[in-house]
């Protein structure tokens, strides 16, 4: 089910040196002084600069564990677990005034300590990104770092010093314990997979790209990529769990165009991850994420129906948008008729009407939330259309925009078969959430 509405065309609005040590040196005991001098000059630069913006594995200097998201579910107490390599263990840093928002590349969610607290012993989740209590500074320890919530001034530690996989993960006050040191190591590596076209099976060495390997630098401005090679479907292929598509280019389905009811390309279980596909006219309906998905370096060269939808009934469903770009979409690119937090981060738009949209008149009524960072849009009249009868929220950040272009419009959701009227547009600290320094109009 798809919203008709048209999109407005509303504005954005355009927009000490370091200490120096001097020494004297008497020439008889010049190099045992400079010697000394040397050994005291600091060795590292500053945490942050060692540890910038990217996507890392984190791990426990006790014991050697890596921070671990258990499902996919908002509200998650973090833990330790036996390093996998798997999504949920991977995180992405992002450079925020005051530190680093830590993202699960697995859910999309925000690292945070629960309900802001600033006491110690209290729980670090996943959460829906944009609530205080989820910015990070780093502080240097040799070679680890103590992970600090900059709004309490507490240490990521795990609860009673333990270095036994499982234990959870909470605040406590900052001191030299292993347990509140933590390793970061850059994500990455191949992987092999097997995917089948037609009859011929293929077992390949891919690489999982991660946010930091995306064309752009992870700000979704990169180049368009190229094609390895092209697959023509009929019918909707079942992803499943997961599906790599090894940059190749699929397409057959529907008419290219904007009429209602037709199949998607993908269909993609929930807890699924599709990655590494370019979807080219005809498309369909895109990629149909059944629940809780990634669609991960996916990019749409000609938008049809939709480029993806998002259906699951849970309220509690986590979907991420990571990496990728969609060209030519006349009415919507992302769809949101389910419940649940879509992040989108890291991605491009070409010319389209609404880039998201709540759902307004479906057949169910769900809250629904959407999160957007990193975004690039060129030639589109709107970036986010909620509905703010339903509790609907939209977040914005790292926005750049090229051409007229509305960020957050507010419309009152209605039963199916009536029509979403627009109510407003703008943010205003409740359902729409960006500051002037959010967006950057080209």
């Amino acid at each position: 089910m798809r919203t008709p509405d048209r999109p407005s065309t509303t504005r954005v609005a355009r927009r000490g040196g370091p200490r120096r040590w001097h020494l004297s040196l008497v020439a008889a005991a010049g190099a045992t002084v400079l010697a000394a001098a040397l050994a005291a000059w600091p060795s590292a630069a500053p945490a942050q600069a060692a540890v910038g913006a990217g996507t890392y594995t984190i791990t426990n200097a006790a014991g050697g564990h890596c921070l671990d998201a258990p499902g996919g579910s908002a509200g998650a107490q973090l833990r330790q677990a036996a390093c996998t390599g798997g999504a949920g263990q991977q995180w992405t840093l992002a450079s925020v005034g005051g530190g680093f928002r830590i993202t699960s590349v697995g859910s999309g969610l925000c690292v945070g300590v629960r309900d802001a607290s600033t006491s110690a012993g209290k729980v670090i989740e996943q959460a829906a990104c944009g609530s205080a209590g989820q910015t990070w500074s780093l502080t240097q320890s040799g070679s680890n770092y103590r992970v600090v919530d900059t709004n309490g001034g507490k240490c990521m530690n795990l609860k009673d010093n333990s270095t036994a996989a499982g234990a959870l993960v909470q605040t406590n006050s900052c001191d030299s314990a292993a347990t509140k040191q933590w390793v970061f190591t850059p994500s990455g590596g191949g992987n092999p997979t097997t995917t089948t076209t037609g009859t011929t099976t293929t077992t390949r060495t891919t690489t999982t790209t991660t946010t930091s390997q995306q064309p752009g630098g992870g700000d979704g401005s990169g180049p368009w990529p190229s094609d390895t090679g092209s697959v023509h479907q009929t019918t909707t292929k079942n992803a499943g769990t997961f599906f790599d598509g090894g940059m190749k280019r699929y397409y057959g389905i529907g008419d290219g165009g904007q009429g209602e009811g037709q199949d998607p390309m993908f269909t993609v279980a929930n807890g699924g991850t599709i990655q590494n596909v370019i979807i080219d006219a005809p498309a369909g309906d895109g990629i149909h994420c059944e629940g809780s998905c990634t669609i991960r370096n996916v990019w749409w060269n000609d938008v049809g129906e939709d480029a993806a939808t998002f259906k699951a009934s849970s309220s509690s469903a986590t979907y991420l948008v990571d990496g990728g770009g969609a060209k030519s979409a006349s009415d919507k690119v992302f769809q949101h008729n389910g419940g649940g937090t879509l992040t989108i981060r890291n991605f491009q738009v070409h010319s389209a009407g609404k880039f998201y949209r709540a759902c307004g008149n479906c057949a169910t009524s769900y809250q629904r939330h959407v999160v957007m960072d990193g975004i690039t849009a060129r030639s589109t009249k709107v970036l986010a259309g909620i509905n703010t009868n339903w509790g609907d929220t939209a977040r914005f950040s790292r926005i750049t925009v090229y051409g007229s272009t509305t960020i957050c419009e507010k419309y009152q959701g209605v039963p199916k078969g009536s029509e979403p009227k627009k109510i407003g547009e703008g943010a205003d600290g409740k359902n729409c959430f960006y500051s002037p320094s959010d967006i950057t109009q080209r």
